[in-house]
């Protein structure tokens, strides 16, 4: 029996809030303590790389797409989503993003909110993620 490498192990963590901000291009520019907590990485690790240094291969490109796209708008994004740990395990959290605008309603940086997840929230994006994937590995080749 094959022993589960790090991508198959699950981090769980029951309460806190994670929060960080970026810019326009996604590169970390706040990390709270429990972001660094829950994604195993030093502040400094984090400040100044792109927020898909958490990204997991599980996640589809396409539902990152329909994010920057919503929030490229001006408007909030929510949903599930599955990051990696720096150590290889991952954690599901439901995360909230806000564009921060200026006085005239221009879209400076983001700032987004997460918490743990439900087995219900997961268990309903599981195969939409899943389904999605599939489409962008068929379309790969």
């Amino acid at each position: 029996m094959q022993s589960p490498t790090p991508l198959d192990e699950e981090y769980t963590f029951e309460k806190g809030l994670i929060i960080s901000s970026t810019d326009l291009k996604g590169i970390i520019t706040y990390a709270n303590r429990k972001f660094c907590e829950i994604a195993g990485y030093h502040k400094d690790e984090l400040i100044g790389k792109n927020h898909n240094i958490i990204r997991h291969p599980d996640m589809p490109k396409v539902a990152f797409q329909g994010l920057w796209e919503t929030l490229s708008k001006g408007e909030e994004w929510a949903g599930p989503v599955k990051n990696l740990r720096k150590d290889g395990k991952y954690y599901w959290v439901h995360t909230h993003i806000t564009p921060v605008l200026s006085q005239e309603g221009v879209v400076m940086s983001y700032t987004a909110a997460r918490r743990p997840v439900s087995t219900s929230e997961i268990d309903a994006i599981t195969s939409v993620y899943h389904e999605m994937l599939t489409k962008e590995k068929n379309n790969a080749h």
